[in-house]
């Protein structure tokens, strides 16, 4: 089984980088596939609670490819993670099948809680360079997250998203309406009060006025 996990891995390498000539050479220079490889024989010996191992598996593995995936971490096939140096994958993350990570890509936790705390990402995602997701929920299928965003909340299948914290710009391919963010909706809120206030004062000042015109009358 884990060697058809690595096989599939080096075969999505030759499929999706224009830049591997063969699968010899991916399998032996590509420290992507490399952090795989030790990563299904680390996964195995953490599903048969040998931790110690596993972790020392995955130590000797970040020190050769820079690349952190945790033991525990399940992972799915057809994996490419292009460069990648500076990838971390957490504990309770979950890889699915066909997924592209890019280098400095966090699948990080949020909080001290134990249990599920990482994200789990669907089939077909791809993840660009410097991008984080935090927290524990699901990335649906076919989505992408664009470089160095940080995403913090599910995703629904088939949705491009970018900035900090990511939204969605695209669902099926169409790109979706802009969305107002937090500061206009502050700024247009402040602006309705300045007129109900401005109001009130224009109200307060005539009715000054007359009471004025009353006295001198």
């Amino acid at each position: 089984m884990i060697v058809k996990d690595i096989w599939l891995d080096v075969k999505a390498v030759q499929a999706r980088d224009p830049a591997a000539r063969s699968a010899l050479e991916v399998l032996l220079l590509y420290q992507g596939v490399h952090a795989l490889i030790w990563h299904r024989f680390a996964h195995w010996f953490y599903c048969h609670k040998m931790f110690f191992i596993a972790r020392l598996l995955s130590q000797i593995c970040r020190f050769f490819t820079l690349i952190e995936i945790h033991p525990g971490a399940t992972l799915g096939h057809g994996i490419l993670i292009d460069h990648g140096c500076g990838v971390v994958i957490g504990e309770t993350a979950v890889v699915g099948d066909n997924c592209t990570i890019y280098q400095g890509v966090t699948l990080g936790g949020v909080g001290l809680n134990k249990g599920k705390r990482h994200p789990t990402l669907g089939n077909n995602v791809t993840v660009g360079c410097g991008a984080k997701i935090l927290g524990a929920f699901e990335v649906g299928d076919n989505c992408s997250i664009a470089a160095n965003a940080v995403l913090l909340k599910t995703l629904e299948d088939n949705v491009t998203a970018v900035g900090i914290p990511a939204r969605p710009v695209k669902k099926d391919g169409v790109r979706l309406p802009p969305q107002k963010t937090m500061h206009s909706e502050e700024i247009e809120a402040l602006s309705r009060r300045i007129e109900e206030l401005e109001k009130q004062l224009k109200e307060l000042n005539r009715q000054l006025d007359s009471s004025f015109s009353e006295k001198e009358g």
